[in-house]
């Protein structure tokens, strides 16, 4: 007591005071909350028709003739076992997976889940749950996030199959250079697509059930956020500005619009989309994160 009254005890941040009273039930306007960023998997669907489902990986990278490493970018519909996509890249850099999407989303339409590991750019360890930029823009397309748990392969184990045909049958002995290792990859594509039967598909090809997606790529739809006090665009350093003061939020989010609103004196809750983030404390200028939204399943507002 005599240390409280001399102020030598430190009085916690607003927002953890509001966490833990929230975690005990004493806050109406949420449920119990914690802390939890690290990798987790989410509930795993089973895809009934083409484009419920589509399985995104990137088979282990080889060295080509020349020397140079391949990492080949590997798209399925779990229905169907189409391959929409094995595009040979240098690197697992964003920015050529984001292209490569764009160009399957534009020809084959939208899905409405995509399953992935943990590993980036799908998802990233560093990221405010986990999030990557790619599975942002997925979101914000109304595509529903699955990923399976972090070194259990076998849960997208349809997708891991078709790996073990592609390595034996299009990577050995491996092309000279990118360009013809792209040429046997397309050869094993037409192939697989075309001429190969599934016994699971009562011996038909996986064209033959293949269709286009009912929902066509059209670009980023508008978020609103007619429930929160506010809206707010997150800067490219990853922060938001509230009353001119920076808190910051994830890179991840850069460019995208947030819903605030303000549930205590200084307390304001984040959301994107209609996922909790955190609550911020402005006098602490911190984010309070929650219990990871994006722990069971992700699936974005239609």
């Amino acid at each position: 007591m005599d240390k409280w009254l001399a102020g030598d005890v430190r009085i916690p941040a607003k927002s953890t005071v509001h966490a833990v009273l929230d975690r005990h039930g004493l806050v109406s306007q949420a449920r119990k909350r914690n802390r939890a960023n690290k990798a987790v998997g989410t509930q795993l669907s089973e895809a009934l028709e083409p484009n419920d489902l589509w399985c995104a990986d990137f088979k282990g990278e080889f060295k080509l003739g020349n020397g140079r490493y391949c990492y080949p970018l590997t798209i399925t519909d779990q229905a169907s076992r189409y391959l929409l996509c094995c595009e040979a890249f240098e690197s697992t850099r964003e920015q050529g997976v984001f292209e490569a999407f764009r160009r399957i989303f534009t020809e084959h339409g939208l899905p409405a889940a995509i399953r992935s590991d943990n590993g980036l750019p799908f998802a990233s360890p560093n990221g405010l749950y986990n999030l990557s930029k790619l599975s942002v823009w997925w979101l914000r397309l109304g595509i529903g996030l699955e990923r399976i748990r972090p070194g259990h392969p076998q849960q997208n184990g349809r997708h891991e199959r078709m790996h073990l045909t592609l390595k034996k049958e299009a990577t050995r002995p491996p092309g000279r250079n990118t360009l013809q290792q792209q040429a046997r990859f397309d050869a094993f594509v037409s192939e697989f697509n075309e001429e190969r039967p599934h016994e699971a598909l009562d011996m038909k090809v996986p064209a033959d059930l293949f269709v286009a997606s009912s929902r066509p790529y059209r670009g980023l739809p508008e978020i609103d956020y007619p429930f929160h006090d506010r809206e707010a665009l997150v800067t490219n350093c990853g922060r938001l500005c509230i009353y001119r003061k920076k808190i910051n939020i994830s890179t991840v989010l850069a460019g995208q619009k947030l819903g605030i609103k303000e549930v205590d004196d200084g307390i304001w809750l984040v959301s994107f989309m209609h996922y909790d983030l955190g609550y911020i404390d402005l006098e602490q200028r911190t984010l309070q994160t929650i219990d990871n939204p994006f722990g069971t399943r992700l699936s974005p507002m239609c």
